[in-house]
């Protein structure tokens, strides 16, 4: 049976994440206990407060290594995908996934992605919000309508997460004329979504130049699986490389949908979602729900996808 794995991203932490995880498994335990960041990584996955833990410059590493401890577990039960992806900050992990990094090349990675991000949405003023139930062609036109306004009601789909489900993100002014229209077009549920900045969309074009910048020095490993981008839906194109396809993708929309469809055309029969929460998963549901989904986000999840290997 074909199997990929899908990673979470910023938005799925969760206060004491992987806490059982470490408390169970040491190889678990040694992925959190060996990372050299800024901070106390096992203070902030297991003690510390959404606020403190929310923060882009945290949140990034903790969802990394959460997903890098995991791994170590289903890599000592020779559990492997066939292919992997990841919801923005997630495709870091699906890169890890596949030995493009190692461990410590991936949590530093990311603690510099979301320190450059966090400082890219420093005083803009803006909002992020999914849209419900509405196609994406209609929200993409009201988006371009509002824009028109001019640079304070800029405002775009940042991700195409799923049928039905659409996230617009922008300026403040921008994303509230959107939403307004939305419900004049009978759309009933618009959630609000809590985020530290513009993420994917043109605002994060100063993070875009330091990561380039940063991967300058970096020495990148052969993919040992085919990794689906996000900006692309695809696996890497021939004219395309790691480093340019991760710049894009910080300043660029994420299309999940289209991944989860090519994962489903591929012949994709099983996704296994790595990361606190289930949030993917029901992206998986709503576009292909042929596709069976289990979750790991706990150790009753690891256990219950173990038990798919015992056999």
């Amino acid at each position: 049976m074909k199997t990929a794995f899908l990673f979470a991203g910023q938005g799925s932490q969760c206060q004491g994440m992987g806490k059982d995880f470490y408390e169970n498994y040491p190889s678990f335990a040694k992925v959190i206990d060996e990372a050299e960041l800024g901070f106390d990584l096992k203070r902030m996955m297991f003690e510390a407060q959404m606020e403190e833990l929310s923060r882009t410059s945290n949140t990034q590493p903790c969802m990394a290594a959460f997903a890098a401890g995991v791994l170590a577990v289903l890599s000592e039960k020779g559990i492997k995908p066939d292919y992997v992806a990841g919801l923005s900050l997630g495709e870091y992990s699906a890169l890890y996934c596949a030995g493009v990094f190692d461990t410590d090349t991936l949590l530093k990675l990311v603690e510099f992605r979301g320190k450059v991000m966090e400082a890219a949405a420093e005083g803009i003023e803006c909002k992020m919000s999914a849209v419900m139930g509405m196609d994406k062609e209609t929200l993409s036109g009201l988006c371009e309508k509002v824009r028109e306004g001019g640079e304070e009601d800029y405002v775009t789909v940042s991700n195409y997460n799923c049928t039905g489900q659409y996230v617009i993100c922008g300026r403040l002014s921008g994303v509230c004329k959107v939403e307004g229209l939305c419900k004049e077009q009978g759309v009933k549920r618009i959630i609000p979504l809590k985020v530290s900045g513009p993420f994917h969309t043109k605002y994060m074009a100063p993070a875009a130049k330091e990561l380039e910048e940063y991967f300058a020095s970096l020495e990148f490993g052969a993919m040992q699986y085919p990794v689906i981008f996000n900006t692309t839906a695809k696996p890497l194109a021939k004219n395309e490389t790691i480093k340019n396809q991760l710049v894009k993708q910080v300043q660029s929309s994420i299309y999940m949908e289209d991944t989860i469809q090519y994962l489903e055309a591929e012949g994709v029969e099983r996704i296994i979602e790595i990361g606190p929460g289930k949030a993917l998963s029901g992206f998986v549901k709503r576009t292909a729900p042929g596709i069976t989904c289990y979750s790991i986000s706990d150790v009753a999840g690891l256990e219950e996808v173990m038990k798919l290997y015992e056999a």
